[in-house]
């Protein structure tokens, strides 16, 4: 029996793939030879997947497609990073039925490169000091709308590409809360068979969505978690971050004791560093003793990237003297400096900006 309506193929696993083959009558292993030509090789034309016998490419591509988000214009950072600004169109379901821009950036470094990609279009948690959650919450992305963003930014860069791809789910939105879509795409990323990028460098940033945590711990396959903590006390994350209203910090700190790590593994706390706001040694102290009951954790510090919102950078002073006070506590601490500040592509700056005044920044 033919299907009677047309399949999208991206965000498809290899079961999906196989049972659709079955459903065309073709042997299973036309689902996996698709599924490796689409995610292994990259090959997002179905007329080029030549594994397949002409015949049936050309009956598959009247049942089925791809389709591919437009780059309405890729940002490119005096530090090689490329922030990619995407047109989606509209989905197959009601939650995925409006069309929408999203973003994703590519980040090129020694040895590596990094992409950072959204789960959703804009975003519903309404962290104070992020530009992205003065979109709201547009739709949520389909697992193949999540994909696109690392198949287009590898294919497109493939020349020049190191040795290890690390992926972070820190874009637009909040991937907890598209669960099942973003779970449905971390497979196909961390599958051998498919993108093939090791749990080890895959990792996924939530604002500390309890429920959503403590099923992700239950998952079999699944990425590294970081959590955004960005506050030393409820009072303060209440009013910085406002799903703490909701999952207080006793509430998140219960959830990541019970988090089961791998033997390799960490929990990974973000910082967002406000001058003025949670910047002081007593939230290092208290963020410290907050910390203490977990086993294996680190904290990233990340002093805030400029945008139209009332807050300030740090002082390097204060942001010295935090690193320090954590990591005389016994909590490892870094301090990361966000990639692409000056095409706003950093953390906490994706809100679809566009320069059409600066052409030299955009490679169209």
């Amino acid at each position: 029996m033919l299907v009677c309506t047309s399949m999208e193929l991206l965000g498809k696993s290899r079961e999906e793939l196989r049972a659709l083959c079955a459903t065309l009558g073709e042997p299973g292993y036309r689902g996996d030879q698709i599924y490796h030509g689409l995610y292994a090789n990259r090959i997002l034309n179905l007329a080029r997947i030549t594994s397949l016998p002409a015949a049936f490419r050309e009956r598959l591509s009247a049942q089925a497609h791809v389709t591919l988000p437009e780059i309405k214009q890729r940002f490119t950072s005096t530090d090689g990073s490329i922030r990619y600004l995407f047109a989606l169109p509209a989905g197959e379901d009601k939650l995925t039925a409006r069309s929408a821009s999203v973003e994703a950036v590519f980040m090129p470094s020694e040895g590596r490169q990094t992409i950072c990609i959204s789960t959703q279009a804009g975003c519903a948690v309404d962290c104070q000091f992020c530009l992205t959650a003065q979109l709201g919450l547009i739709r949520n992305l389909a697992a193949g709308e999540i994909l696109a963003q690392v198949l287009i930014p590898l294919e497109e860069n493939k020349a020049h590409l190191a040795p290890q791809t690390n992926i972070v789910l820190m874009g637009q939105g909040e991937p907890l809360l598209n669960f099942d879509n973003v779970m449905a795409a971390v497979r196909i990323i961390l599958d051998p068979e498919a993108i093939a990028i090791s749990p080890k460098h895959v990792t996924l940033s939530t604002s500390g969505i309890v429920p959503g945590i403590e099923k992700l711990a239950e998952e079999a396959i699944r990425p590294k978690l970081a959590i955004s903590l960005n506050a030393s006390s409820d009072a303060q994350r209440d009013a910085l971050m406002p799903i703490n209203k909701k999952y207080s910090l006793g509430a998140l700190i219960d959830a990541c004791e019970k988090y089961p790590l791998r033997n390799w593994e960490h929990l990974t706390f973000e910082y967002v560093l406000l001058g003025g706001a949670n910047d002081s040694p007593e939230d290092a102290r208290r963020v410290a003793k907050l910390l203490a009951p977990l086993k294996s954790v680190k904290v990233n510090l990340i002093p805030w990237n400029p945008g139209e919102l009332p807050y300030r950078e740090p002082s390097d002073e204060s942001v010295e003297s935090f690193r320090r006070i954590l990591t005389e506590k016994d909590i490892p601490a870094f301090v990361r400096y966000s990639r692409g500040r000056d095409v706003m592509a950093a953390c906490g700056q994706l809100a679809l900006k566009q320069n059409n005044d600066s052409p030299l920044n955009i490679l169209l």
